[in-house]
């Protein structure tokens, strides 16, 4: 799914917000630095989950019948191979 730069700003914020509110937690560089490298993270996460989408689209179209995307087979399939690629990567 793509999101917005904005939207990963706001949720990097959301983060160095949430962070900062737990007591035990003591940041040992400035907040802006904290929600920089929880933008950076995001959009890794975000990126690495285009990647899976990606690969369970290539595999349903490569069937050799065609299976309409939004069909309860497209669906079964799409969950199936998504979550392939999840264990590949050892999550």
């Amino acid at each position: 799914m793509r999101i917005s730069s904005d939207k990963v700003n706001k949720l990097a914020h959301t983060v160095a917000d949430a962070l900062a509110e737990i007591d035990e937690c003591d940041f040992l560089e400035d907040r802006n630095t904290i929600r920089q490298e929880a933008r950076k993270a995001l959009e890794k996460l975000l990126t690495e989950e285009t990647k899976l989408d990606a690969n369970a689209r290539q595999k349903i179209a490569s069937q050799r019948k065609v299976i309409p995307e939004g069909s309860q087979e497209w669906d079964i399939l799409y969950r199936k191979y998504y979550n392939d690629e999840v264990k590949k990567l050892g999550l």
